[in-house]
């Protein structure tokens, strides 16, 4: 023990007044169930740098900030999973084979005495800190971990996966049955009214009845929590996936910083890609934190956020796994709860927090976005939820079960809305999913073009989940029951051909207008459009109104009137996304984020209670 007391000692320095100080850290550290090292750079804020700079030198061993550029290493794990726990490995420097090492507090004991025996270790073992070597191993393991991002999904699940199933033929087909159904039923008034306007009451009316059935669905209160004890709170890793984002780098520190979580179980992990140089050295330069870790993905296609997600996957070691976006803001209390809630239903495997769009009062297109989050998020998702019914997720601050998530075999890295495709799958796996109580607040785009580049993508992703996931309905209806495929037809269906119908149904409309014939004549199927149109719509608006009134925010209430325009705008997005689906089926297009100019910043460190107790 007195080694133990001696290495605590001077890893704290001159923190530490004397060794019943160190022994008290040394308690709160293994009461704790944490490695010493770890609590020391987390919990007291050491950093990881300093933390085995100190370590190395008191065991007697050399200290590198980042494994030398141009060192080719042997790294060897079972499974690439492994990756995770391993803590050494060897390369060869100039003409011997050496090896860098991050280790644990009782390694560090252990190797010192091992180099008492054998002095030539001094030359050969090197220690870095385990963020570096975290870097290192991505690195040297990428061809493997590319390999498994693009193929993993294929591999386990090969019906299920946009590589294998959106072939050339299926994309024309679709693309080719929606002209030719949407066609249909606008000629409907002329020919085969029987067959076609039954069909046009089922593609609109359907899932307006979801959304009135959600609305008239009470919330379920959210139960009493309160947040449990640092030590019976698991390890939670939170992946940030980054392309292109460095202005975002400072509020993303700040906003994870701030969650009200155990340093020292946290595990978050910059997912930045290797061509994005500005981004990568900006949060290089913010590793000291040990809670943060950088992963360089190499540039390679498909150039997609879920492929980057995948790569990363494998370096996880939490129990739990949470994605956050460039410019998300979580409330600091969403770990520990999700983590509570994880532990208290056993069927459940992934969590949605509720987003909550930052800058609504920006402009009229913000405020219609933050209306269209306020009605899914806080009505339709809810209420999908309580059903037990297919959730199309949202891209972000979805949480998992880490194990259930490697099981499904990841994301899509082909899909470009991995979050919706994620969900049918979930369902497909009977899987449970819920909402959780604590938001996330982002933003919206703030100019048209950004936006209809984001929501092309959107409606791109939506159809090639579509077309994938019926490409053998039968098994569909097999694996998710009858009642949940029919509910994920409508709802997907509905928002892929809606869109364009309603754009069609006004241009007609306003082609009866300007030619001087009545809006409104006796034809059965004018009255049956009408009554359609308006249903769709002022669904979409009680909707959003309830879901605004539930968010507190009743001053957007009066932009929710240009909801007409922005379906037009929505079917406008549609149909360039039935076009790239064609010519472009997995180009993601990358939406530009600011920083909010009410984020919080970096607050100052508060010292802890054991902080306060060194030196006394």
């Amino acid at each position: 023990m007195s080694d133990a007391v001696d290495l605590v000692r001077a890893v704290l320095g001159n923190a530490c007044a004397d060794a019943a100080a160190a022994r008290r850290v040394l308690d709160l550290a293994l009461q704790r169930e944490v490695d010493p090292l770890l609590y020391c750079a987390a919990t007291l804020g050491l950093g990881s740098d300093l933390v085995m700079q100190r370590a190395a030198a008191w065991a007697g061993y050399a200290f590198y900030d980042r494994v030398p550029q141009g060192v080719k290493g042997e790294v060897q794990p079972t499974t690439l999973e492994a990756l995770a726990s391993v803590r050494m490995f060897r390369v060869q420097l100039l003409d011997r084979e050496v090896a860098f090492t991050a280790p644990g507090f009782f390694e560090v004991i252990r190797l010192k005495h091992k180099l008492a025996l054998t002095p030539r270790l001094r030359n050969l073992l090197f220690f870095v800190p385990e963020p570096a070597l975290r870097e290192y191993l991505a690195d040297a393991a990428a061809p493997a971990l590319i390999d498994a991002a693009r193929q993993n999904l294929a591999r386990r699940w090969p019906y299920a996966s946009a590589h294998l199933e959106l072939t050339k033929l299926a994309r024309y087909g679709f693309v080719g049955a929606l002209a030719l159904l949407v066609s249909g039923l606008l000629s409907a008034p002329f020919i085969a009214q029987m067959w076609l306007l039954p069909v046009a009451c089922l593609i609109l009316i359907v899932p307006a009845c979801i959304r009135l059935a959600a609305i008239f669905t009470p919330l379920g209160r959210p139960s009493d929590t309160h947040r449990p004890p640092d030590e019976e709170l698991p390890e939670y890793s939170v992946l940030i996936p980054l392309h292109n984002e460095v202005a975002m780098v400072p509020q993303l520190f700040a906003a994870m910083q701030a969650l009200d979580y155990p340093a020292e179980r946290l595990d978050i992990k910059f997912v930045v890609e290797a061509c994005s140089t500005d981004t990568l050295a900006a949060v290089r330069a913010g590793l000291g934190d040990p809670r943060f870790s950088l992963i360089a993905v190499p540039d390679t296609a498909p150039r997609t956020k879920p492929k980057a997600l995948d790569f990363a996957l494998p370096l996880c070691r939490g129990e739990y796994v949470v994605v956050f976006d460039a410019e998300d803001l979580p409330e600091p209390d969403q770990l520990w709860k999700a983590a509570l809630r994880f532990r208290g239903a056993e069927d459940v495997v992934c969590l949605q927090a509720p987003l909550v769009i930052d800058n609504g009062r920006r402009n009229p297109l913000t405020a219609l976005f933050a209306g269209e989050y306020a009605g899914l998020f806080r009505v339709l998702l809810p209420a999908l939820a309580q059903w037990r019914l297919p959730m199309p997720l949202g891209g972000t601050s979805n949480h998992f079960r880490i194990k259930a998530l490697r099981e499904l075999g990841g994301w899509d890295a082909y899909n470009v809305t991995e979050d919706a495709d994620l969900g049918v799958r979930l369902a497909r796996r009977r899987l449970r999913v819920e909402m959780l109580a604590s938001v996330t607040r982002e933003t919206a785009p703030t100019h048209l073009l950004p936006w209809l580049g984001q929501r092309t993508r959107w409606m791109k992703g939506w159809m090639q989940t579509f077309v994938v996931h019926n490409r053998d309905p039968g098994r569909l209806a097999s694996e998710m029951g009858l009642r949940a495929m029919l509910v994920f037809e409508a709802l997907m269906l509905g928002m892929i051909i809606a869109p364009i119908l309603h754009c069609s149904f006004l241009l007609l409309l306003s082609v009866r207008w300007l030619s001087g014939m009545a809006i409104m004549d006796s034809a059965i199927w004018t009255l049956l459009y009408l009554a359609m149109l308006g249903l769709g719509y002022g669904s979409a608006l009680a909707m959003t109104v309830l879901g605004l009134v539930r968010l507190g925010g009743r001053d957007l209430l009066s932009s929710q009137l240009l909801l007409p325009v922005y379906w037009l705008l929505i079917g406008l997005a549609t149909i360039r996304a039935a076009h790239e689906l064609l010519t472009r089926p997995f180009y993601w297009f990358k939406s530009p984020h600011k920083p909010l100019s009410d984020a919080p910043g970096r607050a100052a460190r508060q010292p802890s209670r054991e902080e306060v107790t060194l030196n006394t």
